[in-house]
């Protein structure tokens, strides 16, 4: 059978670097002296387990791939479009193409390791090799460890390394777009519709990825007011590549120390998931796991919908059903409550976000999770029981984010709270201590 492209060429795999500019493996790519062929993959194993046909994340995927697309079309190129599981596309792939070489960057998520473990081992056998890079982090795997040689489990430690470990040449940009136009292959004029891959488009906004400096100057005295328009909401685009980590952090460098922190805090969970990948599905801190959680179905279902009776907590998650966002001391206090108060285990709390958040990510929200239950790496203490009362009046006094999520707060159709904050207290504190003391 003829090949599609008659002579030996090498492959750019997108995945979560969805962008032409400072993109380390499709810079590396583009040097490697073959044609390249620019492809992505609509990866059915992900896209199955997805539960709403409308989910804003695959229309913003998709809308980021047509921008792609439409640039490579103005260099009589094109981006390859494909939908499947990753191992069938390539075996596909390397039989209408002569392919050299494969490139594309880290992924640290168990089942991108396992994937990617499969397709390495395919291509070995046919003598094609498999390059990745480091692009979504300024530090991975085992770059930053402490004195033993061995992976931190606290965040402040970590970040003094980190910082001590970094210098400018770790934010330098990879010079990807000045090579496209006489490396990448002529490719195809369409793409797939978001219809075809099987989805439709979603009502919800996505947030843009300018990066509003006024923001970023004053993240450490706004970001924790939730009515206030005071964090980024880049998260979205650091997920997915669309915005380089490497830029992130020269505006944090420059302008705001607190949201470096924050972009610290990113890389610690991720480094944390790499090194222990069964935090996925159990507590880091194994005798967490003996928490006897009360799992109350219709009290999870009322949390769902923002219908507990604690203001803040309500106001929370009506955001996160009707924008795909919640702010992020607002996360804390929601998971707080549904862990502490109600005595509902993490793993649920986790996976309802994991379906509704635009900025979803595994290591992160993992982390931010397993640490407001008490059972994971650097987590708050189990006595430490967030008073929702306490925190609406320190970051919404004027009730302004309530108002505009619950305004039927101060009605008769507001319901009465479903439990009282000094019981749940007092019992969250007496399981988890019988807990550490089994």
């Amino acid at each position: 059978m003829a090949k599609v492209y008659p002579d030996k060429i090498n492959i750019f795999w997108f995945r979560r670097d969805l962008r032409l500019n400072d993109n380390a493996g499709l810079y590396y790519a583009l040097k490697s002296g073959l044609p390249v062929l620019p492809v992505f993959i609509f990866d059915s194993e992900i896209l199955d387990q997805l539960e709403d046909p409308d989910d804003a994340r695959v229309m913003f995927i998709h809308g980021e791939i047509s921008k792609i697309h439409n640039s490579l079309r103005k260099i009589k190129s094109g981006l390859l479009v494909k939908k499947g599981k990753p191992v069938k596309v390539f075996k596909e792939l390397i039989e209408n193409y002569h392919v050299n070489e494969i490139f594309c960057n880290h992924d640290y998520e168990p089942y991108a390791i396992e994937r990617d473990g499969l397709i390495k081992n395919i291509l070995k056998h046919r003598k094609i090799a498999f390059s990745t890079f480091k692009d979504q982090v300024i530090f991975e795997k085992k770059e930053i460890l402490n004195n033993q040689g061995e992976p931190y489990k606290i965040f402040t430690p970590y970040k003094n390394k980190w910082l001590s470990s970094f210098s400018e040449k770790n934010i330098s940009p990879f010079p990807s777009e000045k090579s496209l136009a006489h490396m990448i292959i002529p490719g195809p004029k369409t793409m797939p519709t978001l219809d075809d891959i099987g989805f439709r488009k979603s009502s919800v906004s996505i947030p843009s990825k300018k990066v509003d400096l006024n923001i970023i100057r004053f993240y450490d005295k706004h970001r924790d007011f939730p009515a206030q328009n005071g964090t980024s909401r880049l998260g979205i685009h650091l997920r997915h590549g669309t915005m380089s980590i490497r830029e992130a952090v020269r505006i944090a460098m420059k302008f705001n120390d607190t949201w470096l922190n924050e972009l610290i805090w990113r890389e610690f969970y991720m480094m944390i998931l790499f090194h222990f990948p069964m935090v996925v599905n159990n507590p880091f801190k194994p005798h967490n796991g003996r928490i006897h959680w009360d799992n109350n179905e219709e009290n999870f279902v009322k949390w769902c919908h923002g219908y507990t009776g604690f203001t803040i907590v309500d106001a929370g998650m009506r955001q996160l059903n009707e924008t795909g966002y919640m702010h992020n001391r607002v996360r804390m206090i929601v998971a707080s409550f549904l862990t502490k108060h109600l005595l509902i285990d993490w793993r649920w709390g986790e996976a309802y976000f994991a379906r509704k958040l635009l900025d979803y990510e595994l290591a992160s929200n993992n982390g931010g999770w397993q640490w407001a239950a008490g059972t994971g790496t650097d987590a708050q203490p189990y006595f430490r029981v967030f008073n929702p009362y306490v925190q609406t009046k320190k970051f919404d006094p004027k009730l302004m984010y309530v108002r505009k999520w619950v305004p039927e707060f101060d009605t008769g159709k507001y319901p009465n709270p479903m439990i009282d904050h000094i019981f749940a207290r007092k019992r969250a504190i007496e399981i988890y201590k019988n807990a550490l003391h089994q």
